[in-house]
């Protein structure tokens, strides 16, 4: 927890606690663009690994957008800084045509793609970056401004995964002003990237205005407590909501779920709305929305009016039938192409079911089921099928090279192939 105390980085007893996360990895990387942040972290982490009898192999990674011409230089002197410090380095460069709009997505992703890229050749298995304390209390403020909810709140988490790669953040408790200190101290000359400085990146405003809501005590590090306890908070409802998940929500074999609404509108908006868009997550595909406001408005209309008509949302199409929510994967263009699935591979489908070949046969094919009269699905399964049609045409079907059906949905009749419905 932020105690408003930046660590003292000189200490080999905190760099300990702030990197003991790592510890246990065999290889890990680092993010190091050349400013005055992650040149820091080069720094402590080499200072820390030094101190452990059977340290994890450092990878500094440090990236040209081809976006400023001052980058490459700034690669280079990354690398130079690296080898000097005994540690690996490698200099990565996001080539082709870059897109006129959401350059700044288009970037992010190439970023993590190039990086991702680069940790798999090495072994890696964890990327460490150096966001800190200040960086925190922007994300706060941007958020608390967008009206995020408490799980937007709770602002950057020291753990994450971000487009498949585990990260890792160890010094968000930690001030700039002693990571800046820190790379002079060393003789390290800090890339200056003038986008750091420009108003028209919101964060850059807010930047600008943290110091005169520091001088009314609302400084970085009590704008990094808050986030702390909207964590706390955030695990809280969490822990109800899959609670409240597992004693309510039903999920057949065509990965379609039900719940009862009376039951749903009984919980508390905060938890209703965590369970109703877990629902949305597995159901359909796992779209990962980025904002929560489309959860809460059909959540709303659930709550107060009913749902009189169908809806589609992240993929899932939502119904009322009685006194039952039911939620079913939306047929279309989302839903993976026919793939073979070779002999003791396993692949995951449509982000819902993960289908393994346990055999040495070479002639399945795994696609959507799309089209089977009720009557033909149940004499397979064995049972009178209640399904909605949706869920039917979206679930996985498994056939050998005669057209047989070796698995459909959940079921598997086939002792070749293995089925598991997919919900975390």
């Amino acid at each position: 927890m932020s105690t408003g105390l930046t660590p003292d980085l000189h200490d080999p007893a905190v760099l300990a606690r702030l990197f003991a996360p790592a510890a246990g990895q065999k290889a890990i990387g680092l993010a190091v663009s050349g400013g005055p942040d992650s040149l820091a972290l080069m720094l402590l982490a080499q200072r820390w690994a030094a101190t452990l009898d059977h340290p994890p192999a450092l990878h500094v990674y440090s990236l040209d957008h081809g976006l400023r011409p001052e980058a490459a230089a700034e690669v280079a002197m990354v690398l130079e800084a690296a080898r000097g410090l005994g540690l690996a380095a490698r200099g990565l460069a996001w080539t082709g045509a870059k897109p006129e709009t959401g350059l700044a997505e288009a970037a992010r992703q190439a970023r993590y793609r190039l990086i991702g890229a680069a940790m798999q050749a090495d072994g890696a298995t964890m990327l460490l970056t150096a966001h800190h304390r200040a960086d925190q209390a922007e994300t706060v403020l941007m958020r608390l401004a967008h009206g995020s909810g408490i799980e937007g709140l709770k602002a950057m988490t020291p753990f994450s995964t971000v487009e498949g790669i585990a990260i890792f953040r160890p010094l968000l408790d930690v001030e700039p002003a002693s990571l800046a200190a820190l790379v002079e101290q060393a003789g390290l000359v800090a890339a200056q990237d003038p986008s750091n400085h420009d108003p028209a990146y919101e964060r850059v405003r807010w930047r600008k205005l943290l110091p005169v809501l520091a001088a009314e005590g609302l400084d970085s590090a009590a704008l990094a407590r808050f986030a702390t306890r909207m964590a706390e908070a955030d695990l809280a409802l969490a822990q109800m909501a899959e609670a409240a998940f597992e004693e309510l929500v039903t999920l057949d074999g065509f990965g379609a779920a039900g719940l009862p609404v009376a039951a749903l509108r009984a919980l508390s908006p905060a938890i209703g709305r965590r369970v109703l868009g877990r629902v949305l997550n597995i159901v359909g595909g796992r779209q990962k929305p980025r904002a929560l406001g489309q959860v809460e408005r059909l959540y709303d209309q659930i709550a107060e009016n009913g749902l009189p008509r169908a809806a589609t949302l992240l993929g899932a199409v939502i119904r009322l039938k009685g006194e039952t929510l039911t939620v079913s994967r939306e047929p279309g263009r989302a839903l993976p192409p026919e793939a073979p699935l070779p002999p003791g591979s396993a692949l995951i489908w449509d982000e819902r079911f993960r289908i393994a070949n346990m055999s040495d046969a070479g002639d399945l094919i795994v696609g959507a089921t799309d089209f089977m009269p009720r009557h033909r699905l149940e004499n397979v399964l064995g049972f009178k099928v209640t399904t909605p049609a949706e869920a039917i045409r979206t679930a996985p079907l498994v056939r050998d090279a005669e057209g047989g059906v070796l698995a459909l949905g959940g079921w598997s009749f086939d002792t070749r192939v293995r089925v598991e419905l997919l919900i975390d």
